[in-house]
């Protein structure tokens, strides 16, 4: 690959493009495999001072195997232009032996490699600042009120399909060692699918419904939804008769936001907390009930739309009482952690 980079580096010097024309080309071709800037740089120099060969240039003797702040300080300087590098590439082109490169990344300087993981959203410097102060609130009032946490109904939508292809852990088979590994085909989810929308507190589900097929969830719909939901709440939950006495935490949708919701909410004098944008990771629905509800559907195939409901509400229905409210513990604890990773992702 890297003898490939530098051939197309001398092709492009022979073209007469620039530096940075070359170097944009080579991020277009290859993206994260491109060879740093500073190397690029370096080569592209290379061959304007006349350079032909695409070969490393030669190194006396073997590459050393000593440790020291030298060394160190020449592998901590390569690794931050080229956090990629593989042991045997950074050997090559510092003349250090792979053990003394992995000790220096391992001992000296405290590196592990990592892979790249996914993220909901890449959170600009504004969001992680929003999701602080979200975090902030939900900590202050539930030091104010040791059962403040207690008092939110959560809520949100989600999508059961007729099939959904079972985890990777979820197919996993004993076998002796000398039996094959099991065979899995790449599935993918049913076209069929009905959307739910769940409400619930720390002593159960509240309020459940199903959308009608081809109803998109709007301003309008989802006033029903808060109607119904309050409803239930009224005949479920005489403890929130109260105005304030309980606070509704749902994200912030553009139906959620809308003049109509809104304007219904206050009027029935029901409190909202403030949801951050993108954060998942601190909604109750996304972080604990969605996945206890959607893992055992998993790998299953039901007949028609009506029995994708019936194991959905079934499967709501086992869910201990008591795991629901530890969901609103996990909430604030994860509003600390949070605040910890400074607004990022934490998990």
């Amino acid at each position: 690959m890297h003898f490939e980079q530098r051939a197309n580096i001398k092709f492009c010097f022979k073209l007469g493009k620039t530096f940075t024309e070359t170097f944009q080309m080579m991020k277009k071709v290859y993206g994260d495999q491109c060879l740093s800037r500073s190397n690029v740089h370096e080569w592209f120099k290379r061959f304007q001072e006349g350079r032909e060969d695409l070969c490393d240039d030669q190194k006396s003797g073997r590459p050393k195997s000593v440790i020291t702040q030298n060394n160190i300080e020449k592998v901590q300087e390569f690794i931050k232009n080229e956090p990629k590098s593989s042991l045997r590439y950074m050997e090559m082109e510092l003349n250090i032996t792979k053990d003394s490169i992995h000790r220096i990344l391992i001992d000296k300087l405290g590196l592990r490699k990592v892979c790249s993981k996914f993220v909901p959203h890449k959170l600009t410097e504004e969001q992680k600042l929003l999701r602080i102060q979200h975090c902030k609130d939900l900590i202050k009032e539930s030091r104010k009120d040791i059962n403040y946490k207690y008092s939110i109904v959560t809520g949100d939508e989600t999508w059961c399909f007729q099939y959904d292809p079972e985890t990777k852990r979820q197919s996993a088979e004993w076998k002796h060692p000398d039996e094959p590994s099991p065979k899995k085909s790449r599935l993918q989810k049913s076209k069929i699918k009905t959307m739910l929308i769940c409400f619930y507190d720390s002593e159960g589900i509240v309020h459940r419904e199903f959308v009608p097929p081809g109803q998109t969830i709007n301003a309008v719909f989802y006033l029903g939804v808060m109607k119904r939901l309050l409803s239930r709440i009224r005949r479920a939950r005489p403890q929130y008769r109260e105005a304030g006495s309980w606070r509704l935490l749902h994200d912030n949708a553009p139906c959620h936001r809308s003049t109509l919701v809104t304007d219904f909410l206050t009027k029935n004098s029901i409190l909202t907390i403030n949801h951050s944008p993108y954060s998942p990771d601190l909604a109750p629905c996304d972080f604990y009930l969605f996945g206890k509800l959607h893992l055992p559907m998993k790998g299953h195939w039901f007949q028609d739309i009506s029995a994708i409901q019936k194991a959905t509400t079934d499967i709501l229905k086992s869910i201990p009482k008591n795991d629901l409210k530890h969901s609103f513990e996990m909430l604030i604890d994860r509003a600390k952690r949070c605040i910890e990773a400074q607004g990022n992702y934490f998990e």
